[in-house]
């Protein structure tokens, strides 16, 4: 059965007068050291005792000892408070200057292009801070899962979230092995894709993302077909590079491989634009000092990082609004 449990108010009133008095064996040094009146610390002390139920001191005009009671609650209340002091203190020491787990998390394809550099380069500038980097495609809850920010494609970023640039806008690509198009043949329009193996991803919903397009003014959605589902960008690209199929990719991911001539693109008048990568949090005013460093880094170290943050609207699809 499930029990219901409340916190009494005001359940640590009087107790550091309490011990205070029970160090100096002294309502008035007690008074002192608090800076409070002698009246204040034996009235704080009364009214502790009246909710014990028992007398914690007793008093004679020469002289304050402790009762059982008093000794009692001393040896529990003594070690309780002190944690109690001392974790105070480190809740303020993190809250003061960039220190402590900042825990991200991102999309395996941003890892090695992006995040990487940036890391590298924040551990260096901040040695109290630890950078702990979740890499999944999952659209994670960042509050929800204590993280203190993400990183994704804007297109996927909720509404109320504030988001910091990280890359400019980038079309989304597809590629494959020279070795597959001479097998299979070049696709020419985005027809042509009916009679080619197409590597395909699964969202993080379970449902198979189509292939995005825009042929003159008009997005078009590809409802394609191919030998492998995968998860994530790397994976796809990789079985493009062995030659698989065909992969829509974000154009940034496949750079390497295009220069390196593993992969060819295609049907590049038809390619959509995403509207960039972006760092996301809450809010302002939940932002540690952790964080804010973090933030302040990615801004004065990407070339591509826009100066102000921005408000994700997406009422319309790839759309993001600069304020």
């Amino acid at each position: 059965m499930k029990q219901n449990f409340t916190v009494r108010q005001g359940a640590l009133d009087g107790v550091e007068a309490f011990l205070s008095v029970a160090q100096h064996r002294s309502f008035s040094r007690a008074a002192a050291e608090l800076g409070v009146t002698p009246s204040a610390i034996s009235q704080a002390v009364r009214a502790l005792e009246a909710r014990v139920g028992a007398a914690l001191f007793i008093r004679t005009t020469r002289s304050v000892g402790l009762t059982e009671a008093g000794e009692r609650f001393l040896s529990r209340a003594k070690p309780a408070f002190e944690e109690l002091v001392a974790a105070s203190e480190a809740a303020r020491d993190l809250g003061q200057r960039p220190a402590g787990l900042l825990r991200l998390s991102v999309p395996r394809a941003v890892v090695p292009i992006l995040l990487e550099p940036l890391i590298a380069s924040f551990c260096q500038a901040n040695p109290e801070v630890e950078v702990e980097i979740a890499a999944s495609e999952e659209l994670v809850d960042i509050a929800a899962g204590g993280f203190d920010a993400g990183i994704r494609l804007g297109q996927f970023i909720a509404a109320d979230m504030i988001a910091v640039r990280l890359t400019p806008p980038f079309p989304l690509v597809v590629v494959g092995s020279p070795e597959y198009l001479r097998r299979q043949g070049r696709p020419e329009r985005i027809e042509d894709l009916r009679e080619h193996a197409c590597l395909r991803m699964r969202r993080s919903n379970g449902s198979i993302a189509p292939w995005s397009f825009v042929n003159g003014n008009k997005p078009v959605e590809a409802l394609i077909s191919g030998p492998l589902v995968a998860h994530d960008f790397p994976t796809v690209l990789g079985a493009a590079v062995e030659g698989m199929g065909l992969a829509q990719v974000p154009a940034p991911i496949s750079v390497g491989p295009v220069k390196a001539g593993k992969l060819v693109r295609v049907l590049e008048r038809f390619a959509p634009m995403a509207p960039g990568v972006f760092l996301y949090y809450p809010s302002r005013h939940q932002m540690m000092p952790k964080l804010r460093a973090f933030i302040d880094h990615v801004k004065s170290g990407s070339d591509a990082a826009n100066k102000n943050p921005v408000h994700i609207d997406n009422k319309r699809t790839r759309d993001v609004k600069v304020r």
